[in-house]
């Protein structure tokens, strides 16, 4: 029977902090953080040429009217979904549900720490470190092989012939 290794310890403990900021902040705050932050992100990849439009007057180095307005408009759509997250965890917890809130945040917790240890492990396959000793003697690494495995079929064919990642070397 294996021990488990210092990478096995960071995986729980990447979960474990997951899950603490979601029984903290709440199903709903979660959801509606992760909802502003792909808001947030999508909106200044939208939108940030039109406001370098704007910005030819007062910015004259393009490369910097672009990143200032992309950067403007991350930091106001976040602000303003901050805001917006405010006020609705004001009502959930003026409802009487954040017990359920807190309870179904760690489910959430649970699910994103579960996806930031496969997005790391993507990355590390990428790595010679995935070649180590201690990541060969890991105990959890092949637990989360199969999610991995299943993560990256979502990437595109062309992704996988121009990183080398073949599935299940661990």
């Amino acid at each position: 029977m294996s021990t488990f290794n210092w990478i096995d310890y960071t995986i729980i403990a990447i979960i474990a902090l997951s899950v603490l900021i979601s029984v903290m902040r709440g199903f709903v705050r979660e959801v509606i953080s992760l909802v502003i932050w792909v808001a947030a992100i999508a909106v200044s990849f939208i939108f940030y040429r039109y406001i370098a439009d704007l910005l030819v007057n007062f910015i004259h180095s393009d490369s910097a009217r672009l990143v200032i307005s992309f950067v403007g408009l991350f930091l106001v759509t976040l602000v303003l979904g901050m805001l917006i997250n405010y006020l609705i965890s004001q009502l959930v917890a003026n409802t009487g549900l954040s017990g359920t809130d807190r309870v179904l945040g760690i489910i959430f917790g649970i699910s994103r720490g579960i996806l930031v240890v496969v997005l790391l492990m993507m990355l590390i396959r990428l790595t010679p470190f995935a070649k180590e000793e201690t990541w060969q003697e890991s105990v959890l690494v092949p637990h989360f092989q199969a999610l991995e495995d299943w993560l990256r079929s979502f990437l595109p064919p062309s992704l996988h012939h121009s990183i080398d990642m073949p599935q299940g070397d661990y």
